[in-house]
């Protein structure tokens, strides 16, 4: 199985990474080799999908793979790529109607599995379950296997069958049903199942249920990596008929996992252990930066550092996901700063070894507040003069990302951008937001957990300054402010959050939950209030079920109350 990190779009990238985890594999002796789901031009690429020029490169990389490996004599690849059959009419002919445009309306391809063997492509299977809810998209950019009367594939290898399958596939009955009735003695199963907390155990629950129900083992190869807000954990595994695993490749690494298969069908090799929840967000969030960073050709990153939990939390993570040398931070106090902030900020940033540099904002709000006078002449002091010291802080940071080229990574987290709690053009400026999808109380949960685990010569060595983590949170805008001036207690806050957010729960159900509603009222109300920002916030990764973003979908105008 070969799990590795596949990159939208770079199809000659991806054959040759493609071709030589094959070759490796066929020097060790396998005979089969099992890539993800659209391992050929990377998972999601949306709409180039809808591109004849798209799915043409992607069925020429697929013919130049298949002659690559020519001479790896019986081997097996099976690859995941988009599908334009030739017998079938192409973009612009008969399979659709053609708009005044010229474009072909709806997709054209098929989600596929193809079968490569000494040159020649054996077999092609067409997906035939398509999803189209939380991240995914499918019903726009494929057609489905069975709307084309395409039927099941199984493949023979040495006496053992084959039954090919891909992702959404597994979450249903029927196609398992068919593979099996195809003669189907194995079911492998190609995967880009992204992550969210806990989704590995989910899958592995499903599948086993699935491996119980027809009798055949299983084997899930699912892809690695981070694509925009998407992250892919792999965690590939194989089950035996009784929906034991038998194997499985490691979480957030690339890895070709060799399994064995007995006459029966049997999968096993290597079970590597699935982590805890929090080394599962830690990872999940150090390689959506690392991705998003390394994949976007950025030659580093850029933080605004306040001595407060949010940020401190965002610069462990980008140290860890790129390299000291490629951080630097950048403080931006105020008079309503305190001396504290300067500390722990300077202390962090020196523990990790990352440049760090200080920019007072006093000057230029006064300068502004200047200019601004004659319009704000009779009008009282409010959020607008708080807001001018985050907007300053956000137009630092970004003329020092056009000077250097360095990406701006924001340090707001989900609590905030529930509520609306964060400035537009302000911390929320920057290129992408790294714990957009983690709530306060995880972040907290994040930064304790970080600090517990051991330096690479022993013994734990604190990144955040245990200050940091105890103080109570301030954006610091004005004397003596406090987050809880503002919102509920964040235990509480979370929590109503959580259901609305994830549950889909409105004011009544959270109260019937034992919330007050009051407070219940008012959370919700400022989630409908903040949607025109979350709108045009940076992208950020994706770790919880629901997260701002694909999965969040909510008019900005509308007069529904919840």
């Amino acid at each position: 199985m070969a799990q590795f990190n596949a990159v939208v779009g770079d199809l000659a990238g991806n054959a040759r990474r493609i071709a030589r985890i094959a070759r490796e594999a066929h020097a060790q002796g396998a005979q089969v080799v099992l890539t993800p789901e659209l391992a050929l031009c990377g998972y999601p690429p949306e709409d180039q999908l809808l591109r004849p020029t798209f799915l043409a490169a992607c069925s020429q990389a697929l013919a130049a793979l298949a002659d690559e490996l020519a001479d790896c004599v019986g081997l097996h690849l099976i690859v995941g790529h988009p599908w334009l059959p030739a017998e079938l009419p192409a973009a612009g002919d008969d399979l659709r109607p053609t708009p005044p445009s010229g474009r072909a309306q709806g997709p054209i391809a098929f989600n596929a599995a193809s079968v490569l063997c000494e040159g020649r492509v054996l077999g092609t299977y067409g997906k035939r379950e398509l999803p189209n809810d939380q991240v995914f998209d499918e019903r726009r950019h494929f057609r489905s296997g069975r709307d084309a009367g395409l039927g099941p594939l199984v493949l023979e290898v040495h006496g053992l069958r084959l039954g090919l399958l891909i992702c959404e596939d597994v979450w249903t009955d029927e196609p398992a049903q068919l593979a099996c009735v195809a003669g189907a003695r194995l079911l492998c199963v190609l995967n880009a199942s992204p992550f969210h907390l806990g989704r590995a155990a989910e899958r592995e629950q499903r599948m086993a249920q699935l491996a119980r129900a027809h009798a055949l083992p299983l084997v899930y190869a699912n892809l690695v990596g981070g694509q925009d807000e998407l992250v892919f954990d792999g965690a590939s595994f194989a089950l035996d008929a009784q929906g034991r695993v038998r194997a499985r490749a490691g979480s957030f690494v690339e890895e070709s996992l060799a399994l064995t298969v007995d006459a029966h069908g049997v999968p096993g090799g290597a079970v590597a252990p699935l982590p805890e929840l929090e080394a599962q967000a830690w990872q999940a969030l150090v390689m959506g930066v690392r991705d998003y960073v390394g994949k976007n050709g950025f030659a580093g990153a850029i933080i605004g550092l306040s001595g407060g939990m949010d940020s401190a939390l965002v610069l462990a993570l980008a140290v860890d996901a790129l390299g000291a040398d490629r951080v630097r931070t950048l403080m931006m106090p105020s008079p309503y700063t305190a001396e504290i902030s300067l500390i722990d900020a300077r202390a962090m940033a020196q523990g990790l070894g990352v440049r760090h540099e200080e920019i007072a904002i006093a000057p230029l709000a006064d300068a502004f507040g200047a200019a601004l006078a004659p319009q704000f002449a009779g009008l009282p002091p409010d959020t607008t003069e708080e807001n001018l010291q985050a907007r300053i802080r956000g137009t630092l940071l970004m003329a020092l990302s056009n000077k250097t080229g360095w990406i701006v990574l924001t340090t707001g987290n989900k609590s905030e951008l529930a509520t609306g709690y964060c400035t537009l053009y302000g911390d929320m400026a920057g290129g992408f937001a790294v714990i957009k999808d983690v709530y306060k109380t995880l972040v907290y949960r994040l930064a304790r957990w970080r600090n517990a685990q051991q330096a690479p010569g022993g013994g734990c060595v604190p990144v955040i300054p245990e200050r940091i983590i105890t103080r109570a949170p301030s954006a610091e805008l004005r004397p003596d402010q406090t987050d809880q001036d503002s919102l509920p207690p964040y235990e509480e806050l979370d929590a109503i959050l959580e259901r609305h957010v994830e549950g889909d729960e409105a004011l009544e159900a959270i109260v019937a939950a034992g919330h007050e509603r009051a407070v219940a009222a008012k959370v919700l109300r400022l989630v409908q209030l903040a949607e025109y920002k979350r709108r045009q916030a940076p992208v950020g990764t994706r770790i919880t079920p629901r997260a701002f973003g694909r999965d969040w979908r909510q008019p900005i105008t509308t007069k529904f109350r919840a």
